[in-house]
C-alpha cells in the first residue's frame, strides 16, 4: 500500500506530465501560426464565422493591460504558488480528481503564454470567431478558460461545503 507521501508525489508527477504535454501542444500550434499565418491574409475555415488570423498580443484577455509583461510573469509565479499549495492540501481521493485536472490545465495555459511573454515580449494568438468578433485567442487561452468554467461549475454545483472545508481548512 502506498503512503500518502508516495501518492502525493505520483499526483505531482502526473500533473507535471499533463502540463508538459499541454505546453508542448500550445507552443507547437503557436509555432505553426507563426510559420503559416504571420504576414499572411487570414486563413478562412468557415466564411464569415471562423478563421485563423495571426496576432501578436502584448496584453491580457481582450487586449487589456497592454505591455505589462512583468505583471504577467509575476502573476504566473503567484498562480503557480497557489496551485502548488492547493495540490498539497487537496485530499487524495478520486472525488477531487476534476479539481486537479482543472488546476493542471490552468497552469498549462499560464505557462504556455508566459513562455511567449518571456521569449518574445508578446503572446501569439490565432483563433478568431469573426461572426461575433470575439478577441483572437490561442490554445493556452482555451486551457485557462475551459478549466476556469469547469472549476466554477464544480465549486458551485458538484462539491458540497464539507468537501471544500476539507481542502481549505483541514489540509488532509
Amino acid at each position: 500500500m502506498k503512503t500518502q507521501k508516495q501518492r502525493r508525489i505520483k499526483l505531482f508527477f502526473m500533473i507535471f506530465i499533463f502540463i508538459i504535454f499541454g505546453v508542448i501542444l500550445d507552443q507547437y500550434t503557436k509555432h505553426l501560426a507563426v510559420l503559416r499565418l504571420k504576414d499572411q491574409e487570414p486563413f478562412v475555415i468557415i466564411d464569415g464565422i471562423f478563421e485563423l488570423q495571426y496576432l501578436e498580443n502584448r496584453g491580457a484577455a481582450f487586449g487589456m493591460l497592454q505591455n505589462r509583461q512583468i505583471f504577467f510573469i509575476i502573476s504566473v509565479a503567484v498562480i503557480t504558488a497557489v496551485a502548488i499549495l492547493f495540490l498539497i492540501r487537496v485530499p487524495l481521493e478520486k472525488k477531487f480528481f476534476p479539481l486537479e485536472i482543472c488546476t493542471a490545465a490552468i497552469l498549462s495555459g499560464a505557462f504556455g503564454n508566459c513562455i511567449d511573454r518571456v521569449k518574445q515580449g508578446f503572446v501569439v494568438d490565432f483563433f478568431y470567431f469573426k461572426l461575433i468578433d470575439f478577441p483572437i485567442f490561442n490554445v493556452a487561452d482555451i486551457y485557462v478558460t475551459v478549466a476556469t468554467v469547469f472549476l466554477v461549475i464544480l465549486l458551485f454545483w458538484y462539491y458540497k461545503e464539507e468537501d471544500l472545508e476539507r481542502i481549505f481548512h483541514s489540509g488532509k
